[in-house]
C-alpha cells in the first residue's frame, strides 16, 4: 500500500527545505530519510507534526515532554548527527535515549548492530515495538540508565546521545573503541553545540564542536556543579 501523495510531498519538503539546507548533503542519508518512514515513529496524536521542524512530544504534554526529554529530536538534527557519525556496515552502535526508536532505525540501516538504551519503561516498549513493526532486526532496545552506558557489551564504534547533556561523562568515552566516535549535543540553554569526540588513543580524545543547536535534556546525566563563595 503506497503512502498518500500529500504524505510523500511533506516528506520531500522536509528533506529539501529543512534538511538539505542544513548541510546534510550525503545522498545515503537523504535516501534513508525516504526509506525510513518518520511518521511511523510518531505518536498518533502528533502524526500531523511528523515532518515539522521541531521536537515531537512522546509522553505527556508538550511542556512536560520537553522538560523530561521524552521527545523525538527535530528531523534536521537527527539527519545531521547521522551524517556526522557515518555508520559503516561492520560497526556496533550504542544510542542513549531511544525515544520512539526513529534514530535507532536510521542507525540500524547503516550499521551492523545497534543497542539503544531508554530509561523510561513506556518509551522503551514503544521504541521496541516501532522497530519490530518497521522490520528492523539488528537494533534492540534495553530499559537502562544511558548515563552509565553499557560497558558489558562494549566497546562501541559509535555512541550517539539523542538529547542534550551538560557534559559527556568519562564513563561513556571509555566505552569507545580506538578510532570510535561519539556524538552529543553539549551545553546549557541558550548555548549548546553539536559535539563530536573521536578516541584517538588509549586515553586521548579529539573533540570538535562544528555547529550550534539545542535539544531537551537526557535524564540522569550530571549537571555542572554550582560554585558558591
Amino acid at each position: 500500500m503506497t503512502a498518500p501523495a500529500n504524505l510523500e510531498q511533506a516528506r520531500f519538503n522536509m528533506i529539501e527545505q529543512q534538511i538539505r539546507p542544513w548541510d546534510v548533503l550525503d545522498p545515503k542519508v537523504l535516501d534513508l530519510l525516504t526509506l525510513v518512514k518518520r511518521e511511523d515513529f510518531v505518536p498518533l496524536a502528533h502524526k500531523a507534526l511528523a515532518f515539522v521542524d521541531m521536537e515531537i512530544p512522546l509522553l505527556g504534554s508538550e511542556d512536560e515532554a520537553m522538560k523530561s526529554g521524552h521527545c523525538m529530536l527535530a528531523p534536521r538534527v537527527e539527519a545531521r548527527l547521522l551524517q556526522a557519525v557515518d555508520p559503516q556496515p561492520h560497526e556496533k552502535v550504542l544510542e542513549i535515549g531511544a525515544g520512539s526508536g526513529h534514530m535507532a532505525a536510521l542507525l540500524a540501516h547503516r550499521a551492523g548492530q545497534v543497542i539503544s538504551l531508554e530509561i523510561h519503561p513506556e518509551l522503551a516498549r514503544l521504541a521496541a515495538a516501532n522497530l519490530r513493526k518497521a522490520g528492523i532486526s539488528n537494533a534492540q532496545v534495553l530499559e537502562a540508565d544511558g548515563a552509565k552506558g553499557l560497558a558489558a557489551q562494549g566497546p562501541f564504534d559509535i555512541i550517539v546521545l539523542s538529547g542534550s547533556v551538560a557534559e559527556v561523562p568519562q564513563a561513556l568515552l571509555a566505552q569507545l573503541k580506538p578510532g570510535g566516535r561519539l556524538a552529543a549535543i553539549v551545553g546549557s540553554e541558550p548555548v549548546m553545540r553539536a559535539t563530536f569526540v573521536t578516541r584517538s588513543g588509549e586515553a586521548s580524545y579529539t573533540t570538535t564542536q562544528p555547529w550550534d543547536t539545542a535539544a531537551p535534556r537526557l535524564a540522569n546525566f550530571p549537571e555542572p556543579s554550582r560554585f558558591s563563595f
